[in-house]
């Protein structure tokens, strides 16, 4: 039995106490990956954003809401985790001041925004126990598959990660993905056309492999 740590759905970055920045990330591939790695036998935490999922039987969960509280509760379970996986949605920019309550819409005319921590690339870099880490990459394909494919790899490298699963935006709010696995070794692994719960599946077994192998 492994212990998986995974982050899923989008956060929320205040403005104020009623208006947020977010994304249309409604956590279900995140969802499938926790449920995957129970039906697995595995252990599994879950740090997720809101979303209207209700959580898998058997994960231990933590509720947070922007990526800020994500970061501390990935940090907090990090000791813990032999498998990574990071298919949150985390807003790449949080507001620089959140004001109380609600001002005027004036208020809002214009936000200074400031960068929001890397949450896996964090996972990546820290120290401990031997753990594998796989991230996701949602991109757009009007430049073509080739473009996304290298973009995800960029970010594969950038974030010193072990894997990441690279799906196209149309996977946002859908049932179903098509994602190519890139590796840290150059191995490409096409995953098709598939439900969430057939990929989520599958990636938990290439977590688990990562994993294994730096034993």
């Amino acid at each position: 039995m492994a212990s998986f740590l995974v982050t899923a759905g989008p956060t929320r970055e205040h403005l104020d106490d009623v208006r947020f920045l977010s994304n249309g990330s409604t956590g279900r591939m995140g969802y499938s990956l926790v449920q995957a790695a129970l039906d697995a036998g595995h252990r599994v935490v879950l740090a997720s954003g809101p979303t209207q999922l209700e959580p898998p039987v058997g994960a231990e969960v933590r509720q947070v809401v922007s990526a800020q509280d994500m970061l501390a509760a990935v940090e907090e379970a990090l000791d813990g985790a032999d498998v990574v996986i990071g298919a949150a949605a985390v807003a790449d920019a949080r507001p620089a001041v959140r004001y109380p309550g609600k001002p005027p819409k004036s208020a809002a005319a214009t936000i200074e925004l400031v960068p929001n921590p890397d949450i896996i690339a964090a996972a990546a870099a820290a120290g401990g126990r031997p753990r594998a880490v796989l991230g996701f990459a949602l991109q757009s394909l009007d430049q073509g598959v080739a473009a996304a494919l290298e973009r995800g790899r960029a970010k594969l490298r950038r974030k010193a990660l072990d894997a990441i699963a690279i799906n196209a935006v149309a996977a946002m709010g859908a049932s179903t993905s098509e994602v190519v696995v890139a590796f840290a070794d150059g191995r490409e692994e096409s995953l098709g056309h598939a439900s969430k719960a057939v990929t989520a599946a599958r990636l938990v077994e290439i977590g688990l492999e990562l994993w294994r192998s730096k034993r």
